[in-house]
């Protein structure tokens, strides 16, 4: 027998997977770290953290699967993109990570998209906004308002990176990373050096990995250190994986031009796949070969999703019941008797690419109960994803149906909440946990077990339900929808 070890690091933990090469997850274990927040839309997280968890997840997942440690053959994982790190020469943190919803390098990001680089041509068609969740900006300022930390880093990686440093010795990053989030292009050049030569950034090639690799290929294997930590053997195979999301998308398997896939979590990434390059205003990409060789991504995105569902939680005292509010919520009728959410709690990353834009909630009256707004949340995040399948077809890109993982499946009420806003069917594959899911292809696929990826998904990768739009409620919706987009424009207004 053998057996994949699988990790999901995300915003508020990681949890780590063993899976059977039928596709079974055989047992899971889950372990919680710190997110800090500050003022200006600041989010910070301890890397230690991170290698804290995964020791202490992997252990509770094998003690759960009940298998001989020995039997893991290969281990794969993916990880929040953008999280920025600054290393020094032994790699360790000389701050906390900048975290990917970590927004505070607007400025910077104004300063990339000015350079007027031909590699903008993945920020809505050289258009722009550039985010200020991404590499470049968020690493100029680090140059600009914490030199010393700058000057000092050996290395400035993603969490991804930091993961595979720690595990195998080897100073490399993720093709998936590199080519969504740091204008890497495999077929034009690599590193974008034009924009570093413009922003006097050229050093900042020298502190990331010289080696790009791309997901399942094998990274390196395990030093006597972390197989110690671990509990596994030396011979284990570190593969390559990426971006949650976009691992996601294998494990949802969506891997052929026309599919689209939404990721759900703390925030919501939508990724299509295209058989030829596309760059719209509103859309970022397309990405080529950074999960599938020889095809390109699209994407869209929410910057602020279930982490909305959880500021709801806090504000009640963490006593708020998802289950009783689900129930509730689902006795109402579309609109919340007149309540509409901006959806934009830490910015906006897609169609507008706003940081500054910020979440509302329009049409509050005494008789609004808790229930009326845990739907209007739901409901304004499925406006949100609307506006981007809007602009995915303005661009060029459509689909018939919309393949959903992560935590919000959860939720028969919102599934059916975004087939009703999208218009399109909602279909959810048996395992719900695409980011591990996808994890296991890859860690299979490097361990030679499959010839390809898409190998790897039709083994692995199962169907499951679907949730239909109903035609009443896709209508209702339709009209909110229009005071929906109204107000971005009016608050962006007010806001300034």
């Amino acid at each position: 027998m053998a057996f994949y070890l699988t990790a999901d690091g995300g915003t508020e933990s990681l949890r780590a997977r063993i899976y059977d090469l039928n596709g079974a997850c055989l047992g899971q274990k889950a372990v919680p770290y710190e997110t800090r927040f500050a003022a200006g839309a600041r989010a910070e997280q301890n890397p230690e953290d991170w290698w804290q968890a995964l020791i202490t997840a992997t252990a509770g997942a094998i003690a759960e699967a009940g298998i001989d440690a020995g039997q893991i053959e290969a281990m794969c994982f993916a990880t929040t993109c953008c999280t920025v790190v600054a290393l020094d020469e032994q790699g360790r943190a000389l701050r906390p990570a900048l975290m990917w919803m970590d927004v505070r390098a607007n400025a910077e990001a104004d300063a990339v998209l000015a350079t007027g680089d031909a590699a903008l041509a993945i920020n809505g068609a050289g258009q722009g906004p550039v985010s200020a969740e991404w590499m470049i900006p968020k690493a100029l300022w680090l140059k600009r308002h914490e030199p010393a930390t700058f000057d000092a880093a050996h290395t400035i990686c993603e969490y991804q990176d930091f993961l595979i440093l720690r595990l195998t010795g080897e100073r490399c990053a993720s093709l998936d990373n590199a080519g969504l989030r740091w204008h890497y292009s495999s077929r034009n050049g690599g590193w974008a050096r034009g924009i570093l030569a413009k922003l006097g950034l050229e050093d900042l090639i020298e502190k990331w990995p010289a080696r790009v690799v791309p997901p399942g290929e094998v990274a390196g294997t395990l030093t006597p250190h972390a197989a110690h930590a671990l509990g596994l053997s030396q011979s284990v195979k570190v593969v390559q994986g990426g971006a949650d999301a976009l691992i996601g998308m294998i494990g949802l398997g969506v891997a052929q031009p026309g599919q689209l896939a939404l990721i759900t979590g703390s925030s919501h990434l939508l990724f299509g796949v295209t058989e030829a390059p596309l760059h719209a205003p509103g859309v970022w990409g397309a990405y080529p070969d950074i999960v599938y060789p020889g095809r390109w991504i699209v994407e869209g995105g929410q910057t602020s999703t279930g982490s909305i569902i959880n500021w709801l939680r806090r504000m009640t005292g963490g006593t708020l019941d998802l289950a009783e509010m689900n129930r509730l919520a689902e006795a109402l009728e579309p609109g919340c008797e007149g309540l509409i959410v901006q959806d934009h709690f830490q910015g906006n990353r897609t169609p507008f690419t706003d940081p500054l834009s910020r979440g509302a909630i329009v049409g509050l009256t005494l008789a609004h109960e808790p229930q009326h707004i845990f739907r209007a949340i739901m409901e304004g995040i499925g406006f949100g994803t609307r506006a981007i399948l809007d602009a995915f077809r303005a661009g060029g890109y459509a689909s018939t149906e919309i393949t959903v993982g992560g935590g919000a499946t959860a939720s028969r009420l919102w599934m059916q909440i975004h087939a009703d806003t999208a218009g399109l069917p909602v279909r959810i594959p048996a395992s719900a946990d695409a980011p591990s899911t996808g994890s296991a292809v890859l860690a299979a696929h490097g361990a030679g077990r499959f010839a390809s990826i898409d190998e790897g998904i039709a083994a692995l990768v199962r169907p499951g339900s679907s949730i239909d739009p109903r035609p009443r409620e896709a209508a209702m919706y339709e009209e909110i929808y229009h005071k929906y987009k109204a107000l971005y424009p009016a608050l962006k207004g007010a806001l300034a």
